[in-house]
């Protein structure tokens, strides 16, 4: 067996050694023979001259230490040269934390003013728009802070909305307002069934315009304060216009809310209309309007809370999706030609019931015995026999409590089966 080491230079190829009866020899090249000679020992390098060692750090390092220049403030000298400082201790953490806010445990106890903060930040990284992730941080600013989060909530035509964060949506508490006007959810919709949670117990003004609700929806949505005085028991303003589906079986089961000081039936299925404007004024005390009251204008409810441009992101992200792809046309062209129904592409406007808004004409009712109800556009003055027939209202509802009790025991099948659901 013989093997051969070559050195750094190419001219110069060295010895050669053979090995042979367990002896090794050297061969001279120049002298052409084969000597038995014991080679002198020589420095051998691994190397070659030409080697070098390249060290190369971390791909992923480098990267994230150049995205790290938020660490930094840049400004400008008066003389126009760049100056940069280091940001605060504090808006590192605050940012390191808003990166990872859907790892938070829990927030209750922790300060307000820093949540808010932390919230902001959160929220200008659009954390609150994943899909996952999102809806487990909104969760526990809204578990430790409740109202801080958002007080008021408006959803006009934003059905959308609604469909694609229904969950995020549920999990707000202790809204005072809510506004879902003109979304068509139906008496099944599981937003309304949440309406009679206990999250949702603090809201005084639900407006429900144009939502395709009839009387079994009514029924389901005052289940709970009409058997169990819980849900709705502190609603004061009321909106079901437009719900041509709702009769005058519908409108008995609103004499549950004895803390309702406006109330708008405008564009429903009433048949005898006056009997239902006695009764209202007879139970609950509410007074018809003959002009359009200030609380049914829709212009003093507005989305308000830290969570506002949350609500602003959720609807622009689903704006973005709905619009058109280049796919799109030529797919809505192929259900034209082959005469199939094509999918509706437009978002669908709010739309008034005017037919039945016409035939039953403002309903509108207010409270006049309450100072801070918001009173029609025209104020009118009651006469001395309305006095009278406020304190008859008011001796007649202390009875109805008296015998609330018995009231309770008369409960019909449906309503225990509505009962078993809570």
């Amino acid at each position: 067996m013989s093997y051969c080491l070559h050195s750094e230079s190419h001219l110069d190829t060295g010895p050669i050694y053979v090995r042979e009866n367990g002896k090794l020899h050297v061969v001279n090249r120049g002298a052409g023979g084969v000597q038995n000679v014991t080679p002198k020992a020589r420095p051998f390098s691994l190397f070659s001259r030409t080697f070098s060692v390249e060290l190369c750090m971390n791909r992923e390092d480098d990267r994230a230490r150049r995205q790290r220049t938020d660490h930094f403030i840049f400004t400008y000298t008066k003389e126009g040269n760049l100056r940069y400082s280091a940001k605060s201790l504090f808006s590192l953490v605050l940012g390191y934390i808003s990166d990872n806010v859907d790892h938070i445990d829990s927030l209750i106890g922790f300060p307000e003013q820093i949540a808010e903060k932390l919230f902001s930040a959160a929220e200008a990284r659009q954390k609150f728009t994943e899909p996952v992730t999102g809806l487990r941080a909104l969760q526990k600013f809204t578990e430790a802070y409740g109202s801080l989060v958002l007080c008021s909530l408006c959803l006009r035509n934003r059905y959308l909305v609604i469909s694609e964060k229904l969950e995020e949506i549920k999990s707000f508490r202790e809204l005072t307002c809510l506004d879902l006007s003109c979304c068509k959810l139906g008496d099944e919709h599981e937003l309304l069934e949440h309406l009679t949670k206990e999250a949702l117990s603090s809201v005084k003004r639900l407006l429900l315009k144009d939502n395709s609700l009839s009387d079994a929806g009514l029924r389901r949505m005052t289940a709970p304060v009409r058997v169990l005085k819980k849900g709705l028991d502190n609603l004061l303003v009321l909106d079901l216009s437009c719900n041509p589906k709702i009769t005058d079986v519908g409108i008995g089961y609103l004499l549950s809310f004895k803390k309702l000081n406006c109330l708008d039936i405008s564009g429903t299925g009433l048949k005898d209309v006056d009997a239902v404007i006695k009764r209202l004024q007879m139970q609950i005390g509410l007074v018809h309007s003959k002009v359009p009251l200030k609380e049914f204008d829709h212009s003093n409810c507005k989305t308000e809370g830290w969570a506002e441009q949350t609500v602003l992101q959720w609807e622009q992200a689903v704006l973005e999706a709905m619009k058109p792809q280049d796919n799109l046309r030529s797919r809505v062209t192929a259900l034209h030609f082959y005469g199939k129904t094509h999918r509706i592409e437009e978002v669908v406007k709010c739309t008034l019931v005017e037919p039945e808004t016409k035939a039953s004409g403002n309903l509108q009712f207010y409270k006049e015995n309450v100072e801070n109800c918001h009173l029609p556009l025209k104020k009118e003055v009651a006469g001395s026999h309305e006095l009278k027939n406020n304190k008859k209202r008011a001796l007649a509802e202390q009875e109805r409590e008296r015998t609330s009790k018995q009231k309770h025991l008369c409960l019909t099948v449906e309503d225990w089966d509505l009962l078993n659901t809570y």
